[in-house]
């Protein structure tokens, strides 16, 4: 159960955070062209792997064992 909550926790987080991340107003994010951009993809291409996985671990401990 904790990995399942971990799961979609980590996976709403991540999509709020990336959703702020968008650009607004015509102006991107004052992280866009600099050489940390590379490693705020890679955080978000993890969140979501991490999530993901959580998540369909948490289901198969649930639903799996019976």
């Amino acid at each position: 159960m904790t990995q399942l909550v971990s799961g979609v926790t980590i996976l709403i987080v991540g999509g709020l955070v990336f959703w702020r991340c968008l650009p607004r107003g015509e102006k991107t994010h004052r992280l866009v062209g600099t050489e940390l951009e590379p490693y705020v993809a890679v955080a978000f291409c993890a969140a979501v792997a991490l999530g993901s996985s959580l998540l369909l671990s948490g289901f198969i401990d649930i639903y799996g064992n019976g």
